[in-house]
């Protein structure tokens, strides 16, 4: 073999060694930890939501009238 073509095949080798060192498995992550429990949005906030658009439409005709 040439001196080029060695070259060519221990750069072509140092490539394909560099893949196969990378694509070498690792361990697997660990499994997630279960989500926090959420607190549920009940009919409360809907009653919230009513009462506030209410008392808004009732300061605005109070201070329409004055």
């Amino acid at each position: 073999m040439r001196i080029q073509n060695k070259k060519i095949f221990a750069s072509i080798l140092f490539v394909l060694i560099s893949f196969v060192c990378v694509a070498q498995g690792g361990d697997p992550p660990p499994p997630m930890p279960p989500p926090p429990p959420g607190l549920p949005i009940d009919g409360f906030t809907t009653i919230a939501v009513i009462l506030g658009a209410a008392f808004g439409i009732k300061k605005t005709i109070n201070n329409s009238k004055h």
